[in-house]
């Protein structure tokens, strides 16, 4: 039989997406699969593996709005403090640039030679066993059931210590959710943005994130607005989780440089100590854990310093290009893109230099509101110079001094690595730039002064770091924020070749 390479497996992959259609049809009525669990079991099965031995994984479930895959960041670097001996495994999603970031041990993705194993092993036994419970059940997952079964696989495979393990969506209904007994649990903050997107209230989306609660299993969540906190709590009470905590502040963070920058980090990881916390309590039961109060331990000090989170308020300087300064934040809500235009307009990042030329490239999908993201954006801009006491009118109408409005397109032949291939787009949008003519139109309206000449609509990722490159001179270095879209992030740091320095 001929090797099997990592390509082939991504191929492969790709073939598991939904494409937009059927996305479109699946959010019309509500989105929810009622018999994911069972299907996963199902699958589960077909590879060789009960539920009950996702236990031996050791698990920490984390769900929520905003903010769960830093949470697993930090729980992450906590664990490998804790226990340098140990194998801490990690899956979550999206990825930036190569699937296999989403299955991680000891923060490092696993290797190409790895993902391909694992993935063609559970391919060859899905296709060996194709025997269904159910007559409806696909013969095989789609696309993140697929990776999760992999990981699962992987995991049990690489025998890890523990894992952290990040809910896809929702969470009573996620695939993940099939763990029978994780050792601890936890919600991060639930927002009013995925109200309108999912077309649920806010309890109903607590109800499905409180969801991945267990009997037996400490349940921890942070603080929430009202109703969404009396919806996690019930479902606590009503799974019996041993116990349900709602996070409180921790004093000792606020003297910490924390690893994952911006100030909506303490939250996540105030989370993150507690059920790191919680986790050691329950796997170390014949030692001595110290109290989180009112000092932290060394090594979850460590852990929170040192945790790092690719794509996420993140800046760096262009190995390339050294005049270039990149900007990368993933906000993809209006409340992530607060948090990130605040992290953003600091003396240690848009403030450091002020002779640089500022370019914002944009991009937003799955039917966000671009002029409401956009608004959010300068509104927040505005907010925090009057805040350090800048002069606004110093920097010019709009703060940036070119925007730019692209595709999630990899290249300008129109290709995309086959990591970053997206099948879940509009394609007539996409080739009219639909989006991009849209949000060009309503920054215009929003900052009606611009240069129209500096409102750029570009079909790719590659157009638009070419133009960058264009707008840099000896005189003139460029910094660059990319937002709006994860995706987005992700095709910047390939077309830009920033993978050796953003990952």
């Amino acid at each position: 039989m001929a090797t099997r390479t990592y390509e082939e497996a991504i191929t492969k992959l790709n073939t598991l997406q939904s494409n937009f259609a059927t996305l479109e049809a699946a959010r019309r009525v509500g989105g929810v699969n009622e018999y994911a669990i069972a299907e996963t079991e199902e699958y589960l099965a077909r590879i060789g593996y009960s539920p009950s031995d996702l236990n031996r994984l050791n698990v920490i479930h984390v769900t929520g709005t905003k903010g769960k895959g830093s949470t697993c960041a930090f729980a992450t670097s906590i664990l490998q403090q804790a226990k340098p001996n140990w194998n801490i495994g990690l899956y979550t999603s999206p990825h930036l640039v190569a699937v296999r970031e989403r299955i991680r041990v000891n923060g490092v993705p696993i290797s190409e030679e790895q993902f391909t194993k694992y993935f063609f092993e559970v391919w060859d036994r899905l296709e060996a066993n194709d025997k269904r419970a159910r007559p409806t059940t696909p013969p095989k997952p789609m696309y993140f059931k697929y990776l999760t079964l992999v990981a699962f696989h992987a995991f049990l495979s690489l025998k890890v210590d523990a894992t952290i393990l990040e809910v896809g969506v929702g969470g009573l209904l996620d695939c993940t959710n099939v763990v029978p007994k994780p050792i601890v649990t936890g919600v991060t903050a639930l927002g009013y943005d995925h109200v309108a997107v999912l077309g649920k209230t806010l309890r109903e989306i607590a109800f499905q994130k409180g969801g991945i609660y267990k009997p037996g299993v400490p349940a921890f969540s942070v603080p929430q607005p009202p109703e969404a906190l009396e919806s996690v709590k019930k479902q606590a009470i009503d799974r019996q989780a041993s116990s349900f905590t709602v996070t409180p502040s921790l004093p000792a963070l606020s003297s910490l440089r924390l690893g994952l920058a911006g100030k909506h980090q303490v939250q996540n990881a105030t989370l993150a100590v507690y059920l790191c916390h919680a986790f050691l309590q329950s796997v170390d039961e014949d030692a001595t854990r110290p109290p989180i109060e009112p000092q932290l331990p060394q090594d979850f000090v460590k852990g929170l310093e040192n945790a790092k989170w690719p794509g996420r308020c993140q800046k760096i300087k262009d190995p390339k290009h050294e005049l270039i300064t990149w900007c990368l934040d993933g906000a993809h809500t209006t409340e992530s893109l607060t948090c990130c235009a605040e992290w953003y307009i600091n003396p240690e990042v848009a403030l450091q230099d002020r002779s640089a030329t500022r370019v914002l490239i944009f991009n937003c999908t799955n039917g966000r509101t671009g002029e409401e993201f956009l608004s959010q954006i300068l509104a927040t801009i505005s907010s925090q110079l009057t805040l350090l006491q800048e002069d606004a009118s110093a920097h010019g109408v709009g703060w940036f001094n070119h925007v730019i409005f692209c595709t999630n397109v990899t290249y300008a032949d129109g290709a995309s690595k086959g990591d970053l291939h997206n099948n879940t787009v509009d394609h007539k949008n996409l080739e009219q730039l639909g989006t991009q003519h849209a949000l060009a139109d309503a920054w215009a309206k929003l900052v009606p002064e611009f240069n129209r000449d500096h409102i750029h609509v570009l079909p790719s990722i590659q157009h638009t770091v070419e133009l960058v490159h264009i707008l840099v001179t000896p005189a003139t270095p460029a910094q660059v924020l990319v937002t709006g879209s994860l995706h987005l992030v992700g095709g910047v740091i390939e077309a830009a070749g920033l993978s050796e320095v953003a990952l």
